[in-house]
């Protein structure tokens, strides 16, 4: 009763401070401070090397401007993990933009692109010495992949949408978006007319997911608002310099859901679903069974706009529960700039907690789970508020990079407004900020390790997508950067195999595809039970490898697997040895009757 009377004044006050503050004219973003640098007082401990040129991965990103001040040029672009060629390593695609402007030409662009920009697909040649040591070297196959993407590139999901075990791409765009069939042989095709899930709209992020317990993967995209160049604009911040436009000078556009026929083709259900009742400027998405029913629900993150909780009420239609979730607002009853986003148990309570990046000079949010789909935010008592507060985030998730079982948070950081520090000093694109690293302190508060990460938080870029995996299967979790106008960076995890840990691969018992969003509960003996759920969604504009890596500290005990399944069946796994990859498909295991 008590969190739903907080929540319930949190909701009054949400409605009335987003009816009181809307103003006519566009107003610009915070200022941001921009943060640029890090002290050099700290002793780097070296927990992740930037692998990027010795990798082969010489990915640029190239997003158009010609000195116009576009609105899209300021938001990509997306980064993928995902195994396409399913031979057992991740493999990378990456998001690019195009040319903006009318009548104009690449040598127009201020940084002009050695080459036509494209989407681009590295497959992972992943080797492994005598001693069990693994490289990796990444090959450009984009060319011999029959992929065309032909849009300004925002954001991916990746998904086996016609169950023939082979992991599809959907890429959004600032305008059409497209489907990219896996060929099962290397090679994509491009099914978007024929599958029916054409979206004209500012897509940003979206996500594969079951909406309606039919074993097909749907699929969930966000629109971002209305922009075109006939409406450009200049805005002017509160130094008096023209910048860029935030969303609050155009019109905010509603979100999409498609429902899989299974027969390679979908039905647009936005409107009869209720998605489509409400319009917002929106550019996370994550999905996640968070009030524990059993069904998928869907959580959308957007900028300058109350968030959206899409609860699923198990009959095709969805209800927006976050006012009195509490979680649309911040705890004083704003909506704040969110971008990306991600859901994990952070305090070992067993339930997920969802964590959101927003623009400098406010902070980035955690909303920890009441156990019921009720939601506090707590972002101070877990000290995640004061050090975000110069910093814009998009890219995000919580993760384990220690492998000590408890789950920590990685923060890709880059302005929207110019900095003024960098504006005087002459860079020429002067929204470069340091991404963060915070350590998760057994589930109580967060450690800054941001000024002893390394090389992960050393540079300063405009950094936009993240996407986290496992990208040399050594059993901790690797990084990839996206940066506006910058490199992809590759980070590899020095610290996380000085403990022990277990990976897990989900898939059902009709395809190889990895399964998602499914609960999976792990135990030792004598130690903490640990809650952890595979997905692909999450972060900003990107996806993710769909393997769990769960981190056991300096435990070796074999673990008992639980797997709660979304048709609603368990089944346990026992005495699994530590510090391997399993592949635990469904009906294979020990079937559980839920409470024993």
């Amino acid at each position: 009763m008590k969190s739903f009377t907080s929540n319930l004044l949190r909701c009054c006050t949400c409605c009335l401070l987003l009816v009181c503050g809307c103003d006519s004219d566009p107003a610009p973003k915070p200022d941001t401070t921009g943060n640029t640098s890090q002290p050099t007082t700290a002793v780097s401990l070296n927990l992740f090397t930037d692998v990027t040129n010795e990798v082969g991965l010489d990915f640029r990103h190239y997003n158009g401007m010609t000195g116009e001040l576009y609105f899209p040029e300021l938001m990509g672009s997306g980064t993928v993990f995902f195994d396409f060629d399913n031979d057992g390593d991740l493999d990378i695609y990456l998001v690019q933009g195009s040319l903006l402007g009318q009548d104009t030409t690449l040598k127009d662009s201020t940084y002009p692109p050695k080459s036509e920009p494209r989407d681009q697909l590295y497959r992972n040649d992943l080797t492994r010495d005598d001693v069990g040591k693994t490289s990796v070297k990444f090959v450009n196959v984009t060319e011999q992949s029959g992929i065309r993407a032909l849009g300004y590139g925002m954001g991916v999901a990746v998904g086996d949408f016609n169950n023939d075990g082979y992991q599809d791409l959907y890429v959004t765009n600032w305008g059409e978006n497209q489907l990219f069939e896996n060929n099962r042989d290397g090679t994509f095709t491009d099914v978007t007319k024929r599958a029916g899930v054409e979206s004209p709209e500012w897509g940003t992020s979206t996500a594969f997911v079951d909406v309606n317990h039919d074993g097909w993967l749907d699929l969930y995209v966000c629109n971002y608002v209305t922009f075109g160049y006939d409406t450009h604009h200049p805005c002017y911040h509160s130094s008096g310099a023209v910048g860029y436009c935030g969303p609050q000078s155009e019109t905010p556009v509603s979100d999409r859901l498609f429902i899989n026929n299974q027969n390679g083709t979908f039905k647009d259900v936005s409107a009869q679903s209720g998605i489509a009742r409400v319009s917002g400027p929106g550019l996370g998405v994550l999905c996640r069974d968070f009030n524990r029913d059993g069904w998928i629900d869907i959580y959308v993150t957007n900028d300058a706009a109350a968030n959206q909780l899409w609860i699923n009420n198990q009959d095709g239609t969805f209800a927006d529960e976050a006012l009195l979730r509490g979680c649309a607002c911040n705890a004083d009853g704003l909506a704040e700039g969110s971008m990306g986003v991600d859901a994990a148990d952070i305090d070992g309570d067993g339930d997920d907690d969802l964590i959101m990046g927003h623009w400098a000079d406010e902070t980035n949010t955690v909303f920890i789970n009441l156990g019921d789909g009720n939601f506090e935010d707590q972002t101070k008592t877990f000290g995640l508020g004061i050090p975000s507060i110069g910093f814009t985030a998009f890219g995000t998730a919580w993760f384990d990079y220690d492998n000590d079982g408890w789950l920590d948070l990685f923060m890709a950081n880059g302005a929207t407004n110019f900095v003024e520090k960098q504006q005087r000093s002459g860079q020429e694109y002067p929204l470069q900020e340091a991404n963060q690293l915070f350590r998760n302190k057994a589930g109580t508060r967060f450690e800054d390790m941001t000024e002893v990460a390394g090389a992960l938080c050393e540079g300063v870029e405009i950094s936009r997508g993240a996407s986290f995996g496992d990208i040399d299967n050594d059993g901790d979790i690797d990084i990839l950067v996206g940066n506006n106008t910058g490199p992809a960076r590759l980070f590899l995890n020095n610290v996380g195999t000085k403990n022990h840990w277990l990976g897990i691969q989900l898939s059902s018992h009709e395809s190889t595809a990895p399964v998602v969003q499914c609960r999976i509960k792990i135990e030792q003996a004598d130690q903490p039970v640990k809650w952890r759920v595979p997905r692909t969604d999450g972060s900003y504009l990107s996806a993710n490898d769909a393997r769990v890596i769960v981190g056991l500290a300096d435990c070796n005990k074999p673990a008992t697997i639980t797997v709660y399944w979304h048709d609603g069946h368990v089944e346990r796994w026992s005495d699994q040895s530590v510090n391997q990859y399993l592949t635990l498909q469904q009906q294979a295991g020990e079937e559980v009757t839920i409470g024993q």
